[in-house]
């Protein structure tokens, strides 16, 4: 039997997280954006959720029980209700400690999980994307070859959050034996995963990166020019890890990150047109807008479904790809149409950045591209 009533613990973390959200990280977004650059006090309060070591186990120094990808789903929609800069900023190091947890040695773990558990702060991330034309999670141009009993990293990664501030990166890269083909599965078996220290010699890292979204958040590019590492530094020893799994993961987590976004605008465009008068009556009452209002709310509870779907998916170890790429591809296209329809309905006031619509609307424009930027 299917339910959609969330559990008791549930419904509590999701209040806690969204008031968060609404208290803490909606007043300052605005600011941030204009700025370039997140306060520290809200980083500071949303590490002190425990979000982050939470999906520590105790064995490590954290709290973590039983992970669950549907509750992470729930609680990344309200994050991302309230920013997404500040939500990608602060739960940037589960980038590191998620594949971790799944795949690392007992040695990685006990060396580096530690440092999470601490009250402040601490940095890390993971290189994915790239820099490069029809980008393609089964056909990375980054390469990794074996060299003197360790490995050597060759290419380029984008959009890589926080990267000059993380003293460990996770850097996704193709063996250099294999060639890419029609087959996604064999691509996504042939990535591998290497822990890179910041100082490592060959490792260029960008100034941050200047986007249409994301103002906020500081996200850079990476250039690995024959980058050594120590057999030690492969994520998962001999076996490897799950890419696929772990992009699953991530594109749920981008899924109902792009959920809340639009939630925010549907939100803030609904009251504004209950409020907004011409000719006498409230424009929520003409029927161009409350077309528009209706078809915004069907879209982002539809998109919500599909998100739970893969996520209830992966909890239950099932195999998830075609669940997961489908919530995310529509969740990019509907967070885009959502926020795009916000501003409309705010009219001239859309296009004034004093109104949060257009930074929501820079924000989903890059739902296509936030490949492995969130990880649940």
């Amino acid at each position: 039997m299917i339910s959609f009533e969330l559990s008791e613990d549930q419904k509590l973390l999701q209040q806690t997280v969204a008031a968060f959200a609404i208290e803490q990280m909606r007043p300052v977004a605005h600011d941030a954006d204009e700025r370039c650059e997140i306060p520290e006090s809200v980083v500071a309060k949303a590490w002190e959720l425990g979000l982050v070591a939470s999906a520590i186990p105790e064995s490590y120094g954290g709290f973590g029980d039983e992970p669950s990808t549907l509750t992470g789903a729930i609680v990344l929609e309200e994050l991302g209700y309230g920013d997404l800069s500040i939500t990608l900023h602060a739960l940037a190091p589960r980038l590191l400690i998620v594949p971790l947890l799944e795949h690392g040695s007992e040695e990685q773990k006990k060396r580096l999980l530690p440092a999470f558990t601490h009250a402040d702060f601490h940095p890390a991330t993971a290189a994915v994307v790239e820099p490069t034309m029809h980008f393609d999670l089964s056909q990375l141009t980054t390469t990794v070859a074996e060299q003197d009993g360790g490995y050597v990293l060759r290419g380029r990664k984008a959009f890589v959050p926080l990267a000059q501030h993380s003293e460990t990166l996770l850097v996704y890269a193709r063996r250099a034996d294999h060639t890419p083909g029609a087959d996604p599965l064999e691509g996504y078996r042939a990535v591998e995963g290497f822990l890179v220290e910041r100082g490592a010699a060959g490792l260029e890292i960008s100034d941050p990166e200047k986007n249409m979204g994301l103002k906020a958040l500081r996200t850079h590019e990476l250039t690995l020019n024959d980058v050594r590492v120590g057999a030690e530094a492969r994520l998962g020893a001999e076996q490897g890890i799950d890419f696929a799994r772990l992009m699953n993961r991530s594109r749920v987590a981008l899924g109902a990150l792009a959920v809340g976004v639009a939630r925010a605008a549907y939100d803030y465009a609904r009251e504004y047109a209950k409020e907004r008068k011409a000719f006498g009556v409230a424009i929520a009452q003409k029927q161009a807008i409350a077309f528009m209002l209706a078809e915004m709310a069907i879209e982002i509870d539809a998109t919500r479904l599909l998100v739970w779907e893969a996520a209830w998916k992966l909890d239950r170890g099932e195999e998830a790809t075609r669940e997961s790429y489908l919530a995310k591809h529509y969740a990019a296209n509907m967070a885009l149409k959502v926020c795009d329809n916000a501003v409309q309905v705010l009219g001239g006031h859309g296009y004034i950045r004093d109104h949060p619509v257009e930074l929501w609307l820079r924000n989903a424009r890059g739902f296509a591209a936030f490949e492995g930027m969130a990880i649940v």
